[in-house]
């Protein structure tokens, strides 16, 4: 039996979550077309569906729905997810599988749908599925599913960690290398003209634009997350995204 206080916690954690999330979507105003924020509102609203449901598995007193209905809930979301991939797949081919930016989020919300469906006996409360992890989960059904959505978790958390780490972290995930086009002179060519003395060439700079080099302006994809600032900073949902993801491993662990 897991300690009731660390169930506590981690359920506090996602109803921060949920918080944070709500705010976002609600910032963003998706019913508002042609916002730049408006087509990320499925990964908010996501977070917020997922952070309410794991805090009621968590803790019974936070139950919100019937488990029934957050399996079906948690289907379409899968299917949602997994359509957003296919057509990422289409543009970007395998690395949208690995890294895409709705890879993760398929994943999840397939682990939210197996932590409903795959409790069949009824716990320790009376009723089926999970009605607080405190008294007990019942039978979990295909374990060594469990386990493998337990290390895919882990993985993008880590991923996660790595990406907000890092310099140009935007808050998604992209396997391209980013190239910034130069905004001054490019030195295009060294001169045959000698320095002072005669002794050492000098090099003659000689402004290039970005079309004459061949390199073009970068222009950020149109599935990319748009900049923000606040509540919709893009950290703010990938510090969301990794708390779930460690959370759903641990729950994950704890039923098998």
């Amino acid at each position: 039996m897991i300690p009731s206080w660390i169930l506590d916690v981690f359920a506090a954690i996602m109803l921060v979550v949920a918080a944070v999330s709500a705010a976002r979507v609600v910032a963003a105003r998706p019913w508002r077309r042609g916002t730049r924020r408006a087509a990320l509102a499925d990964v908010d609203l996501a977070h917020l569906l997922m952070a309410i449901a794991m805090a009621g598995q968590l803790v019974s007193g936070l139950q919100t729905l019937p488990n029934g209905a957050w399996e079906v809930i948690f289907a379409v979301m899968t299917a949602w997810f997994a359509y957003r991939v296919v057509r990422d797949a289409q543009v970007s081919g395998v690395r949208a599988l690995a890294g895409g930016h709705c890879a993760p989020h398929l994943i999840h919300a397939g682990a939210m749908l197996y932590m409903f469906a795959a409790v069949s006996a009824p716990t320790a409360h009376g009723s089926g599925g999970m009605g607080g992890m405190g008294g007990g989960t019942g039978t979990l059904s295909l374990p060594f599913l469990a386990f493998l959505f337990a290390l895919a978790l882990v993985g993008y958390s880590v991923w996660d960690l790595d990406q907000l780490s890092g310099p140009g972290a935007s808050g998604h995930y992209s396997l391209a290398v980013v190239r910034v086009a130069p905004t001054g002179p490019v030195l295009a060519g060294v001169g045959a003209t000698a320095g002072p003395g005669g002794t050492a060439p000098v090099a003659v700079a000689e402004p290039v634009s970005p079309a004459v080099a061949g390199e073009a302006p970068v222009v950020p994809p149109a599935s990319a997350p748009a900049d923000g600032t606040g509540v919709l900073a893009p950290w703010v949902a990938t510090s969301c995204r990794i708390a779930m993801g460690i959370t759903m491993a641990f729950m994950l662990v704890i039923m098998i």
